[in-house]
């Protein structure tokens, strides 16, 4: 079958309806091994959390809760504007680069809260290494605690920034008339991405700052 008509639909492909199903298996397959990854994280989590749980606790509650819950709602926030751009690039509205840039601005209030979080912790000593410093008999699990903290925190942040520069691309192909109706799987597949990114800390939220938070 000719596709010679069909600009948006690769040489490889038979139909714009097969491009579309095979990149969506393609995500999808990605996102699976990104949820074994983050659950090899969150299963160690939970083992060394079972172990040493009065030490999770302590170091739970250096972590600050209000910043965390703004982060939280920031996210859910930006799941929102996310969305929206993918109905406006389903619906051919023009304004589907205002939402996105919408959710640039929330991903990045999200990054700069968490380096506010980052900095408290370096200068309280609660980084892992040499300088890490605590007062109680605990200090030696409560900086497994922290490197979790770090860990689970740190390549979620990676997995934002790599949404934020998927967001940029997205826009300029936005304002080259790219997507229209018929064609729109790079915008809805980047919104799978960062749905994604978003479910993932909606976990790390009460599994790192709400653990044993009534002790």
């Amino acid at each position: 079958m000719s596709t010679a008509h069909l600009p948006a639909t690769a040489h490889q492909f038979e139909s714009r309806e097969q491009q579309h199903q095979t990149a969506t298996l393609g995500m999808w397959a990605f996102l699976v091994q990104e949820i074994l990854f983050f659950g090899g994280l969150f299963g160690g989590y939970a083992v060394y959390r079972a172990r040493y749980f009065e030490a999770f606790v302590r170091g739970s509650n250096h972590l600050d809760l209000a910043l965390g819950a703004l982060n939280t709602g920031v996210l859910i926030a930006s799941s929102l504007t996310m969305a929206m751009a993918v109905h406006a690039a389903q619906t051919g509205r023009r304004r589907i680069v205002g939402w996105l840039l919408a959710t640039i601005l929330l991903g990045s209030v999200f990054l700069g809260v968490k380096a506010v979080e980052y900095s408290h912790k370096y200068h309280q000593g609660l980084v892992p290494g040499a300088g890490f410093v605590t007062d109680t008999r605990l200090a030696g699990q409560e900086k497994i605690f922290f490197s979790f903290y770090f860990v689970m925190t740190g390549m979620h942040a990676l997995h934002m920034v790599v949404g934020i520069g998927l967001m940029l691309w997205l826009i300029a192909q936005a304002r080259r008339g790219r997507f229209s109706p018929v064609y729109h799987t790079p915008v809805e597949l980047a919104g799978l991405y960062w749905h994604f990114v978003d479910i993932v800390w909606i976990f790390l939220f009460p599994l790192l700052y709400l653990v044993g938070r009534h002790h």
